[in-house]
């Protein structure tokens, strides 16, 4: 079974690093990275703190539109690169109160939506080749051997069981 091979954005300013598996530049209509094949499914949408908060305060509504594409995919994420804490004491450049921006973000889970911190590039390339390699597992369970699916499995250098 192959490997997926990630999506990114032609959009996204600093594209994530994927060490495990392929990835190509291309236009998603929704989120920053997806599955080739299956773009209308799987999609994850990126922030750093300051692009979250900018995105929750003076691009609000463009933003929430985006969320709301984003409830009707089989796999939709919010995975923020940084950490809840430099949201929660403020530090970043934007009048927003860190309350009022943890409020956007519990309101947005609340609604459907989860969120999923990372405190570095590195470690939210590697959430998203994780999930890529499992929704496709999922999905071919169905179809797939047993060999077939540890194998797929496996390009995660042993990460989770089969």
């Amino acid at each position: 079974m192959t490997p997926p091979t990630i999506i990114v954005d032609t959009r996204e300013q600093t594209p994530l690093q994927f060490t495990r598996l392929a990835s190509e530049v291309g236009t998603l209509t929704t989120g920053d990275y997806s599955i080739r094949g299956m773009e209308t499914s799987f999609a994850v949408e990126r922030k750093s703190v300051a692009d979250l908060i900018g995105s929750l305060s003076t691009e609000r509504e463009r933003f929430m539109k985006e969320i709301d594409r984003l409830r009707g995919f089989d796999f939709a994420r919010l995975l923020i690169v940084g950490s809840r804490r430099e949201v929660e004491q403020g530090t970043y450049r934007s009048r927003m109160s860190p309350k009022a921006a943890v409020a956007s973000l519990l309101a947005i889970e609340v609604r459907g939506l989860p969120v999923v911190w990372a405190e570095t590039p590195a470690r939210a390339a590697r959430m998203i080749e994780e999930w890529a390699v499992y929704f496709v597992r999922e999905r071919a369970k169905p179809f797939a051997t047993a060999a077939e699916l540890k194998e797929l499995v496996g390009v995660l250098d042993g990460v989770g069981a089969v």
